[in-house]
């Protein structure tokens, strides 16, 4: 039987992902050196002849290049963010091209820890180097340089993508008029770094890790990496969420004085724990939540945000949830100060959302609306020749 396709007029409907081969070498913040690398990529809407109207989303953690649609073999796997992004949503490819890009060292095609070293024939696994923000957007520039956009009307990105979409207004002033940063941070908290660290104990303590070289051995740290997702996914929600979802409801009628599943809570995180260790690299997991730890761009500043945001150029929409307790209102509200502090223009919105950090990919109508006025605005101003 033909699975059936989600066909919505507003869903911009099958995608096809593209690769780009870059063989010019990539110097990391390590000092490490890819000599090469690709990066996939999908496209949605239609660039204008005068390219003015790109927006480049980036992806957090566990997400990927797929932002929208579906795929002709896989209807079921709609992107990440296609609620967000399509015909007449907040983000409509009626009116603005968008790219979305799997980072290097991910594990959905671009280049990463899984990938053929051409220098050994064989994965790079625990050599491939450590990352961070920085290297990504210095990969993504390349990529808007392979399709010819000089500038792009907004970066955008929720968590670890709000990231990416600060940093490219700092390492690239004169490359992006917007940044949109949804449920950011301007650098992780103590406690966060912790949480980091614990899931990645998990991993590289589970005995099929290998040291990073699992793939040789023919084995995967699934143990590892479910109580490493299991531990991330009690973070993106909220204690209201959680007990608005699960409660302290039992699977059965009363305990069962056992160690298995006795509560609800306890058979979704599993659930969330297995599905994850499916399909997610270990490596890829350990390296990308290096690169938010080191994400602090007033570290070279003395610790100042102010100056580290001197050189942006952008105007801002820095959006934040009240009940994210893993980047609280109050990290957005010490980005909003330092770019005032710098006299750019910023619209600041502080959501009243229930469901935690997760919630910047959720459907909530104040949220929602405020991303299409903006977006509204940004398209308004294109179709009259105007660029910010």
């Amino acid at each position: 039987m033909k699975a059936e396709l989600p066909i919505s007029p507003d869903c911009v409907g099958p995608v096809i992902p593209k690769v780009a081969h870059f063989t010019a070498p990539l110097q990391l913040r390590s000092s490490a050196i890819l000599p090469d690398y690709r990066l996939v990529y999908e496209t949605y809407g239609e660039l204008n002849a005068a390219r003015s109207n790109a927006v480049l989303v980036c992806h957090a953690l566990n997400a990927s290049h797929h932002v929208a649609g579906w795929y002709a073999d896989d209807p079921k796997d709609l992107g990440w963010w296609d609620n967000m992004v399509g015909p007449g949503k907040p983000l409509d490819t009626d009116r603005f091209f968008v790219i979305g890009i799997n980072n290097i060292g991910g594990c959905h095609g671009s280049t990463g820890p899984s990938s053929i070293d051409p220098a050994t024939g064989r994965p790079y696994g625990a050599s491939f180097p450590v990352v961070t923000v920085e290297d990504w957007v210095a990969a993504q520039v390349r990529l808007a340089d392979l399709l010819g956009i000089d500038r792009f009307c907004a970066v955008m990105g929720g968590s670890l993508g709000a990231m990416q979409a600060l940093q490219w207004t700092i390492d690239q002033p004169k490359r992006v008029a917007h940044a949109i940063v949804i449920a950011g941070a301007p650098k992780l908290s103590t406690q966060n770094i912790a949480f980091n660290e614990v899931a990645r104990q998990a991993i590289i303590s589970d005995p099929d890790f290998h040291a990073g070289d699992y793939y040789a051995h023919g084995t995967v740290p699934r143990r590892g990496l479910r109580i490493a997702r299991m531990i991330g996914h009690i973070t993106y929600l909220s204690d209201d969420a959680m007990m608005e979802r699960f409660g302290r409801v039992l699977r059965a009628d009363d305990f069962r004085f056992h160690f298995d599943v006795d509560f609800e809570v306890e058979s979704y995180l599993r659930y969330q724990g297995e599905k994850f260790a499916e399909y997610f690299d270990a490596n890829t997991y350990l390296r990308i939540t290096r690169a938010l730890d080191y994400f602090d761009p007033a570290m070279k500043h003395g610790g100042n945000l102010t100056r580290a945001f001197q050189a942006a150029e952008a105007s801002f929409l820095v959006v934040s949830f009240t009940s994210d307790w893993r980047f609280s209102p109050a990290r957005s509200r010490e980005i909003v100060k330092a770019l005032l502090d710098n006299k750019r223009n910023v619209t600041y919105a502080e959501i009243d959302a229930p469901h935690g950090h997760d919630a910047f990919l959720l459907d909530d109508a104040h949220y929602h609306e405020l991303v299409r006025a903006y977006f509204l605005r940004l398209a308004a101003d294109i179709s009259h020749g105007r660029t910010a």
